[in-house]
């Protein structure tokens, strides 16, 4: 370290003071960051780390960077410790006392001679080629002790939230994990057997590597804030943590159905029991239904009957059979498929029994029409008219003989509930489908 060249104007002894001062209060501020720096918990880690990949490239830099700081620290703390000395000589400095402190403070008086290799790893300022030694004036040392500084601490802090942050969070989801893996294991629910059983396995090797890479390579998982300038802007990167995180509790949603299944699987192979037997009722209700409707109705389409759900009858079996075995993870989708299919069978059943018995209701309906017209006309005292209850008769002599021949007891019934409603001088009922014989009536 030595004086070089003119810089100008002398300093006088007041301007010496002040300068003196402002570079001591900065020599107290960077000694303190320092030493902030050398006691931080994140550096600490970071040499007694077997680092790999990102952090290792960084931390070999940082540790260049660190150890060229505490150089520069050095001469500046020696240049400033010489000025001192110099203005304590005399209290009215000397102007050969002031020319040599306006040299030491404002020149390019401070040469540095640090190692080969802490040079040679630490970023250099403004892309100036890398040497053994450089001189700086105090100014431009304290920029560049605090570019050093920036960039050490901004890489220490980065890895130290990273470490904070994921290896704890992945500790209590690996034992939750464990905890998911022995509930799956009591209901059956194992790798190769089961999806969930495999995705615990994956999650499994993927939280067991991603802990080992978040702990030998810290920076991997840390993303930088955009825009931000301040030494550790930005925030661990938990993307893979948070997949697994949600991964597992899909398996844990899928593990509580599993379990639901266990609690109330006989309850709910008792209620299909019970769908699939009135489902089976209801069609042997049809079957003879469909017998009786042939025997009394005539002309007339009715659907055929299937027969009995046996199919839905062996996947039942099967449900009860993984019940006594206890294998739930089988069960679970087997129950909800039955349940489905079961619903839809009875309903299959029950609009099949509608189908076949269609005609007897339409039969029934015009006997109950037939009947009200009678008593209709029989309050009004009609009930002996001749031609009234001849079509009376006719219309029930086809309803109430079988085979029944619907399309012609219905026409009857009409002609009937016609000629009372000219009895009763109300109006005509709707003669669609009546031939033009009987629009005439009698006698025609």
């Amino acid at each position: 370290m030595g004086v070089t060249g003119s810089t100008g104007p002398v300093m006088d002894r007041d301007e010496v003071d002040r300068a003196l001062a402002r570079l001591g209060a900065e020599h107290e501020a960077i000694e303190t960051s320092l030493l902030a720096l050398q006691d931080h918990a994140g550096r600490r880690l970071l040499e007694g780390a077997e680092l790999t990949g990102v952090t290792r490239d960084r931390w070999t830099s940082t540790e260049a960077s660190i150890t060229l700081l505490w150089t520069y620290f050095d001469a500046y703390a020696d240049a400033l410790r010489t000025a001192r000395e110099i203005r304590a000589r005399r209290r009215w400095s000397s102007r050969e006392d002031l020319v040599e402190l306006t040299e030491l403070l404002k020149g390019e008086s401070v040469t540095v001679a640090g190692s080969a290799t802490a040079t040679a790893n630490a970023p250099t300022a403004q892309g100036s080629p890398n040497r053994l030694s450089e001189s700086y004036s105090l100014g431009t040392l304290v920029d560049r002790m605090n570019e050093l500084y920036a960039t050490s601490l901004d890489m220490v802090v980065a890895a130290d939230a990273v470490w904070s942050a994921l290896p704890a969070r992945i500790d209590l989801l690996a034992a939750e994990l464990q905890r998911t893996r022995r509930l799956a294991h009591s209901v059956g629910v194992r790798p190769g057997e089961h999806p969930a059983g495999d995705d615990l396995e994956r999650i499994t090797r993927t939280l067991t590597r991603l802990r080992e890479e978040v702990v030998s390579d810290p920076l991997a998982y840390w993303q930088a804030a955009e825009g931000s300038s301040a030494p550790g802007g930005g925030r661990p990167d938990t993307t893979v943590y948070d997949r697994e995180a949600r991964a597992l509790e899909d398996v844990r949603r899928e593990i509580d159905a599993v379990l639901t299944v266990r609690q109330d699987a006989e309850t709910r192979i008792l209620k299909l029991r019970d769908i699939l037997s009135r489902a089976d009722r209801t069609l042997a209700e049809a079957r003879t239904a469909r017998g009786e409707v042939l025997a009394k109705i005539a002309a007339t389409e009715v659907p055929v009957v299937s027969g009995p759900p046996t199919a839905l009858q062996e996947q039942l079996a099967t449900a009860a059979e993984y019940r006594r075995q206890a294998q739930w993870h089988r069960l679970s989708p087997l129950l909800e498929s039955l349940e489905q299919k079961a619903e839809d069978e009875l309903l299959r059943a029950r609009e099949s029994l509608t189908a076949v018995t269609a005609p007897l209701a339409v039969r029934a309906e015009l006997r109950g029409r037939l009947d009200a017209y009678k008593a209709k006309i029989a309050r009004h005292g009609f009930a002996e008219d001749t031609f009234v209850m001849e079509r009376y008769e006719k219309a029930r002599r086809m309803l109430w003989s079988a085979p029944c021949d619907l399309r012609a007891a219905e026409q009857a019934v009409l002609r009937y509930q016609q000629a009372a409603a000219e009895l009763l001088g109300g109006p005509r009922v709707p003669d669609q489908g009546m031939s033009e014989d009987d629009r005439r009536g009698p006698g025609a």
